[in-house]
């Protein structure tokens, strides 16, 4: 048995390859790795990559994501100019410069996340960036802004765009979903933010997060591909349904979340975080938790389990 949380931090992210699992976070002006064969304990971090001290990325690293793509790890992040308030977050890439994701990487820069591809330095406010392949094509989704702006109380909308490779957006940005809906809508911000991909039944589905982070609200919503042939870059072929995983009276602010199987690959697991009070702030821990899906292939993930509540260990794990 295990009980949440797993540790403290935001934004959780894991990638399983060869039986290990790997997780990614930003602390102190950089970006840290560690390597377990345990779901439940994450093994120590280390610092693959510390931003420079000028340029566009060289403060505020914010959510990164660890991907293997094309025989080499990436990391894709948020980073931006001293806030608050945070108007100049952009999303980044770097590159592995080995085949080890606890080594070097270098930076391959700052992503176009605009309306204009032909204009230089037209990219848009952008967080939460994730790259993945359906049917041959690698895309990325964001969370961004429809103009740049004065204040970060701006609605945060979500954005596809094609990739020519794991660096580059090739196209101009389509968006997908805004924060319409009565329960995505917020008292103080409407936000769409936090898209992961989950594939299942030849259906796509990006989970993400709405509401306020720093409150109790934050929770998850669902965007369906039906068919994973229909062209993702059409609006009118994602469907919207939320809520899909909400707080509880125990429970406060779900949001941000990670997939990934248990190490036998039988049971479905996701990762993600919660605020350790009600009070308004960013106080936050990570959890782990099974899901299912249903029968019509969608994810179900049930209610949060309360903190110190026992646990099955993940299927596998020793």
């Amino acid at each position: 048995m295990f009980a949440n949380p797993i540790m403290d931090g935001a934004d959780p992210w894991v990638f399983k390859k060869d039986g290990l699992y790997y997780f990614c976070q930003s602390r102190a002006g950089g970006i840290y790795v560690a390597k377990s064969q345990s779901m439940t304990k994450p093994g120590t971090f280390s610092q693959v990559w510390k931003a420079p001290a000028s340029g566009w990325n060289r403060t505020n690293i914010w959510a990164p994501e660890l991907h293997y793509l094309n025989g080499k790890w990436y990391i894709y992040y948020a980073a931006g100019e001293a806030g608050p308030p945070f108007i100049h977050q952009k999303s980044g890439v770097l590159e592995s410069v080995t085949s080890d994701a606890m080594g070097a990487y270098t930076d391959k820069g700052m992503l176009y996340t605009g309306d204009d591809i032909t204009v230089s330095g037209s990219a848009r406010w952008a967080i939460d960036l994730t790259p993945f392949y359906l049917n041959g094509q690698l895309y990325a989704v964001w969370s961004g802004w429809e103009q740049n702006a004065s204040t970060d109380r701006t609605p945060q909308h979500l954005y596809i765009a094609t990739m020519s490779n794991p660096w580059t957006i090739n196209s101009n940005r389509i968006k997908i979903s805004s924060p319409e809906q009565p329960w995505e809508k917020g008292t103080e911000l409407d936000l769409n933010e936090g898209p992961e991909l989950l594939k299942n039944q030849n259906k796509a589905f990006i989970i993400y997060s709405c509401r306020e982070s720093w409150l109790p609200a934050y929770q998850l919503a669902q965007l369906t591909l039906s068919d994973t042939l229909l062209n993702p870059m059409e609006k009118t072929n994602w469907m919207k349904k939320g809520p899909v995983f909400t707080g509880t009276s125990q429970v406060y602010g779900v949001g941000h979340v990670s997939f990934t199987t248990s190490p036998d690959n039988t049971e479905n697991w996701m990762y993600y975080h919660s605020k350790k009070s009600t009070t308004p702030g960013w106080e936050r821990d990570i959890r782990l938790q099974k899901f299912t899906f249903n029968t019509d292939g969608s994810p179900d993930f049930v209610t949060p389990i309360p903190v110190n509540t026992p646990i099955h260990l993940p299927s596998g794990e020793k």
